[in-house]
């Protein structure tokens, strides 16, 4: 099939692109790397009557150490991350995460900010960036503004953004010290979707764990992060892994079913990931 018409703006710069979602109202949709909106478009699943390519804004790539975070343009390639000794270095989570997204011809033209943007609930960008605490960073005619990445997603490609609203650029958190990170996903082919994942970051002093995080996606309409009671001042030796998985799924609610599992196996599925991953960040923290 082919996408219902629509007029394509390209703006070269942030003004530029910011006014024209401004005049354009709610029938403008943003254009980053398009291997989630094109496929949809192409497929007549959606529709708009504007789309504002911005692409040729050099403003919104880059990978930097900035303080104690590290900065990623919205527009920066997920093959970029996945090349990035200064990601891998700063954020291992977010390097791991990289190679199970899509394959690499869709990493090579795939953006870290239209992964975010578009709040898929199986996707694993939005996953680390919830699990890390990440900050989003956004701008229109209005001004800029920084929106937490766990406040972010409301639902099933539905977030926070504004129709006239730009997402500029993510901080994902550095970990410093004795740290340890893994990403664990199950999906019927690699470059699927996930039907479930889990991601874990865990920081030790000594033997003892001093802050911990657990993330899950394809587990419900966003991504969601599990309890971690009493996980923090706890020996990881002290706690099992299956333990954990088992308590990180036991209260989800909605946990979506559809042709390719049902709730049931995702959740099952959820908890291996989870245990699975704590065990790997476990390990590698301990390895300092």
């Amino acid at each position: 099939m082919k996408p219902a018409p629509f007029t394509y703006h390209a703006p070269t710069d942030l003004d530029e692109a910011v006014e024209l979602l401004s005049e354009l109202g709610d029938d403008v949709k943003v254009l980053a790397g398009g291997q989630s909106l094109v496929p949809m478009l192409a497929l007549r699943l959606t529709a708009f009557d504007h789309l504002v390519d911005v692409g040729r804004i050099d403003e919104l790539r880059g990978i930097r150490a900035d303080g104690d975070a590290l900065w990623i343009g919205a527009m920066t390639t997920q093959a970029s991350v996945e090349r990035s000794s200064i990601a891998a270095g700063a954020v291992p989570l977010l390097s791991r995460a990289t190679p199970l997204i899509g394959h690499f011809q869709i990493r090579n033209r795939g953006t870290v900010g239209g992964s975010v943007a578009h709040a898929d609930p199986a996707a694993e960008y939005p996953a680390v960036a919830v699990t890390l605490d990440a900050d989003l960073e956004t701008i229109s005619v209005r001004g800029r503004r920084t929106i937490p990445a766990r406040d972010f997603f409301l639902g099933t490609w539905t977030t926070q953004l504004a129709d006239d609203e730009l997402l500029v650029g993510i901080r994902f958190p550095v970990w410093a010290g004795r740290t340890g990170f893994a990403v664990e996903e199950m999906a019927q082919r690699h470059g699927d979707f996930a039907l479930a994942g889990a991601t874990v970051a865990i920081a030790l002093e000594g033997q003892t764990i001093t802050r911990c995080s657990i993330g899950l996606f394809g587990l419900g309409s966003t991504p969601l992060r599990a309890p971690v009671d009493g996980l923090v001042g706890a020996r990881p030796a002290d706690v099992a892994g299956k333990e954990i998985g088992d308590a990180a799924v036991a209260a989800l609610d909605g946990v979506p079913s559809d042709i390719h599992a049902s709730g049931e196996y995702r959740t099952r599925v959820g908890a291996v990931m989870v245990a699975r991953a704590w065990a790997s960040a476990v390990e590698e923290a301990g390895r300092g």
